[in-house]
């Protein structure tokens, strides 16, 4: 069993840290947008803002343990852009 010390080190893995915040016009759907990307690739994330007051800050939080591979994730949708996403969702129609 892990003593006390280690059990500790590990949990900080776990910590939420801010990937994306924004408090643009477009904030909401775009934190929206991050969250359902992450989602969907198997790394768990909080989308944190108040839709009743849109000039306040959105943000979408991860784990630190997984922060790289968020980052990782979210550049290759970035690059692939539109026309992988809309591809992405006709092949899940079609199944």
């Amino acid at each position: 069993m892990a003593n006390k010390a280690e059990m500790e080190d590990s949990s900080h893995a776990l910590d939420l840290v801010p990937f994306f915040s924004s408090a643009n016009h477009d904030a909401e759907m775009e934190a929206m947008t991050i969250h359902s990307i992450l989602e969907a690739n198997g790394i768990s994330s909080v989308l944190v803002g108040p839709s009743q007051i849109p000039t306040l800050e959105f943000q979408v939080q991860v784990p630190r343990a997984h922060l790289e591979e968020a980052k990782k994730i979210v550049a290759e949708a970035k690059a692939a852009g539109p026309a992988a996403a809309a591809e992405a969702e006709k092949a899940s129609e079609e199944s």
